[in-house]
């Protein structure tokens, strides 16, 4: 990271054409001060350092070269946009990073005109860039269309499926590969730069269109063995003959630190006539600050931290987190069970199973960003006997539902889906929240749902998941730590469908499923000091229902409230369709379900998105009071409460 005694340049710059009118000359300054501006903002915001790090000339250059926004950057995944934001008027409030009411920490359309696309689950930017080039070339517009795509977003099927599609098309298209771990290059220098620099130029394509033409004039035999000469020498330079073959002209490997190396080959392309075109640039994430390129994982997502030492200030641990209790609980069962093997879609480290990998290497599976190819994987593990644990986020799982449907659900195949940050997810806002889970996987015939309410409990469907042989399953459990209760070595089983009573009661019952269960219980609570005895159920099971102690407590009760963290059409659904259609609704019985709100929830602190959800003791207990007619016992409830969001009634 350099330093300068220079007047600040970077202040000056507003939107990318206050960019572009310096000199190249003073781009490395202001380079400098951007990667500056990138570490002290996320240093006291948090979030996705090393990516940006990595970016910083690559974004300098794109926004100098082109002309944005008319000209598209679409960035793959968000996460490394950060640079992008600071340069695109977003400066004076970078410092609000993932705050509740502050940018988004990925890219967003209604954030600003320079983002073009939502981009925070990755391999989607080749599709997204194709349909902006289409839809360009139908309006006869002459705008550039740029995807960055980072090597990781590679190892999914979508960004292939794209490539092939673009490579069939004559729409002009940029594609910049952002290779950050040395995976796809050989190694970069002056040769290389002077190759990528010489076939980007039009002297060269100017050749090399003559030299098609002439080929033309031959047989097709001829015509196509010149064809294929040319690509594969320049293949043997450049190492893109894949790409090559997909229908892009390939252009790299460069160096993406090196200004000199990156405008004129970006200049070229800019002005090329050509159709796709990739080119392939290798940078070093965490590139300028040392913490970062020291760390294993590159200072991928950081907590605050102090600049100068690099040390983060995660608060003490309270209680194990809900994802190590899963690691360790799978691993008490791999050691008894050697079928039991473990899948992740890149996400080794976020889902615990780099600790499983460490004991188990030959039963773990990282499949990269592959979520579809995971789980029909694990369907076809599944077929020979094994017992396959598919360790996903909520959030990308969706990515991979009919692979869920046709390839494990109709088959009835036994893979078992470890849903992990399922629920609201905090700063990371509604593109990773785990809403919907609940109910596109209850839907399924004959797919076993659960959902934790504490650590213990998530050992418990561990060992419920290891035993069902017969059918899939799923758990989930949220991000973060436990409520700190006593954990067992290993956990129990429980008996398929059944639901526990906490507490019993006779005018209420508060049926909870998954991890709003502390706050039920702190519901009850707030009832009982209003004179109302309340039930308390832990479901365990979305699917199948506990149908024995839900028509009990329907029987027992005035009013039943069901709570779930997840999206309308869930839990709640469920349980207002049987006792519909077993009419014990008949006799007066008032059911309200509480659920996440039909909304897209911005990033905020998760106790204030609980607030703002209505998933709190108080909404609880407030739906309970206001189904029951208790307007003074809520007047009271409210008064005690300085802040109250009614619950659903």
């Amino acid at each position: 990271m350099t330093t300068t005694s220079k007047t600040p340049l970077l202040d000056r710059i507003k939107v990318p054409a206050d960019l572009r009118a310096h000199d190249d000359d003073d781009l490395p300054q202001i380079t400098d001060e951007l990667r500056q501006e990138l570490i002290e903002a996320v240093s006291i915001t948090g979030g996705h350092l090393g990516a940006g790090l990595g970016v910083v000339e690559l974004t300098l250059a794109l926004h100098y070269v082109f002309n944005t926004p008319e000209d598209r950057i679409i960035w793959d995944v968000g996460h490394q946009a950060y640079p992008h934001k600071i340069l695109t008027g977003r400066r004076d409030r970078i410092r609000t990073l993932r705050q509740a009411g502050g940018l988004s920490g990925f890219t967003k359309r209604a954030e600003s005109e320079y983002d073009p696309f939502g981009t925070a689950h990755s391999s989607t930017s080749i599709s997204a860039g194709l349909g902006m080039a289409v839809g360009r070339d139908l309006k006869g517009a002459k705008n550039n269309v740029i995807a960055v795509i980072g090597d990781g977003a590679m190892s999914a099927g979508m960004a292939y499926e794209a490539m092939n599609n673009a490579g069939s098309m004559d729409s002009r298209l940029i594609v910049i590969l952002n290779d950050n771990d040395m995976s796809i290059a050989p190694p970069v220098g002056a040769m290389s730069a002077y190759l990528a620099r010489l076939i980007s130029g039009g002297t060269y394509r100017g050749f090399r269109n003559f030299a098609k033409q002439i080929a033309e004039m031959f047989p097709k035999s001829v015509e196509e063995k010149a064809r294929r000469a040319e690509e594969y020498a320049r293949g043997m330079a450049t190492g893109g003959t894949l790409f090559e073959e997909m229908g892009f002209y390939y252009v790299g490997p460069i160096d993406g630190h090196n200004l000199d190396h990156l405008l004129p080959v970006l200049r070229n392309v800019r002005d090329a006539d050509e159709g796709p075109i990739l080119i392939h640039v290798v940078t070093q994430k965490g590139k300028g600050y040392a913490p970062a390129e020291e760390s294993a994982d590159k200072y991928h997502g950081v907590s605050k931290f102090d600049v100068i030492t690099g040390a983060q200030s995660k608060p003490p641990a309270n209680a194990p987190s809900y994802t190590s209790v899963f690691a360790k609980s799978l691993m008490a069962h791999a050691e008894k069970d050697d079928k039991v093997v473990a899948v992740t879609a890149a996400m080794p480290d976020g889902t615990g199973l780099g600790q499983f990998a460490k004991t188990f290497p030959d039963r773990t599976f990282d499949v990269g960003i592959a979520e579809q190819h995971a789980v029909t994987f694990a369907a076809g593990m599944a077929t020979e006997g094994l017992k396959p644990f598919a360790a996903i986020y909520s959030t990308f799982l969706q990515r991979a539902y009919d692979q869920v449907v046709h390839d494990v659900a109709i088959q009835r195949l036994p893979v078992r889906f470890a849903i992990d940050r399922a629920g609201l997810v905090g700063a990371d806002g509604p593109t990773h929240a785990g809403s919907f889970d609940i109910t596109y996987l209850s839907c399924l015939p004959d797919f076993v749902v659960m959902a934790a309410a504490d650590e213990a409990e998530l050992m418990h469907m561990v060992a419920t998941a290891v035993e069902i042989d017969d059918r899939p399953s799923a758990f989930r459990y949220p991000r973060g730590e436990g409520i700190g209760i006593e954990l067992p070595e290993i956990g129990t089983p429980l008996a398929i469908g059944k639901g526990r009573i906490l507490r019993e009661g006779t005018s209420v019952a508060l049926v909870s499923l998954g991890c709003r269960l502390q706050e039920t219980l702190k519901a009850a609570d707030e009832l009982a000091a209003q004179g109302i005895s309340a039930t308390v159920v832990d479901a365990r099971f979305a699917k199948p229902l506990d149908e024995e102690l839900l028509a009990r407590v329907a029987r027992e009760h005035e009013v039943l409230v069901t709570v779930e963290e997840g999206s309308v059409g869930g839990f709640g659904a469920h349980v207002l369709e049987f006792l519909s259609n077993n009419g014990l609704m008949d006799r007066g019985l008032k059911v309200r379900t509480l659920t996440l709100p039909d909304i897209f929830q911005d990033h905020d602190k998760p106790d204030a998105m609980y607030v703002s959800a209505g998933l709190t003791a108080t909404n609880i207990a407030a739906t309970a009071l206001t189904a029951l007619g208790r307007e003074s016992a809520l007047i009271s409830l409210a008064a005690e409460r300085a802040s109250i969001i009614p619950g659903k009634s």
